[in-house]
Parts: structure tokens; C-alpha cells; sequence
């Protein structure tokens, strides 16, 4: 179950990560309260899989998740580059998260 909550507040990272980028510096009302909301809920359900995942593991996957999210969702809402090599950096990044959850003895 640490896995799925670690997952959880990954996708709640990308959540207010993109968020940050519709709150105006913290101006815009509405976007900024759910951004603040989105960070609390992702650092509640690390928080939950730091019970049993080893820091180092789920900071690097919770990290990876985000970067890897916000990175495709750039790309998509924000028409950010999608050239071959940053789409292989990306790769990269989730062999990395693929790599540290299947090596993690939790």
C-alpha cells in the first residue's frame, strides 16, 4: 500500500507543480488555493509511504514522478519542446523510477 500512496502524492506533485504555473506569483485566488492544497495532500501521502519506503527511494520516485509529469504536461498544455532527446531524457527518468521501485526491498 506505501507504493500506491507513494504514486498518489506523485500525482498530487504534478498537480500543484502545474498549478504554480496558474496561480500568477500566488495573485489568482482559486488556482492558488488549489495548488496549496495539492502540495498538503502530496506531502500527507509521502509522509504515509515514508513509513515503510526508505527516504532516499521515495524521494527520488516522488521527484522523478513529478519531474517526468510536468515535464509531458508542458509539452502538452504549454507546447513545450518535445525534440527526441529531452523525450529520451524523460525515458531516462522513468527507467530510474522503474529501476529504484523494483530494487527497493519494500
Amino acid at each position: 500500500m506505501s507504493w500506491v500512496f507513494l504514486f498518489i502524492a506523485g500525482g498530487f506533485e504534478i498537480a500543484w507543480a502545474i498549478g504554480l504555473k496558474y496561480t500568477d506569483g500566488f495573485t489568482r485566488l482559486w488556482p492558488s488555493v488549489g495548488t496549496i492544497v495539492a502540495m498538503g495532500v502530496s506531502f500527507l501521502f509521502l509522509s504515509y509511504a515514508l513509513k515503510v519506503i526508505p527516504i532516499g527511494t521515495a524521494y527520488a520516485v516522488w521527484t522523478g514522478i513529478g519531474a517526468v509529469g510536468v515535464a509531458v504536461l508542458g509539452m502538452i498544455l504549454f507546447g513545450e519542446s518535445r525534440d527526441a532527446f529531452r523525450l529520451l531524457c524523460i525515458l531516462v527518468i522513468v527507467g530510474g523510477i522503474a529501476g529504484l521501485k523494483y530494487s527497493s526491498s519494500s
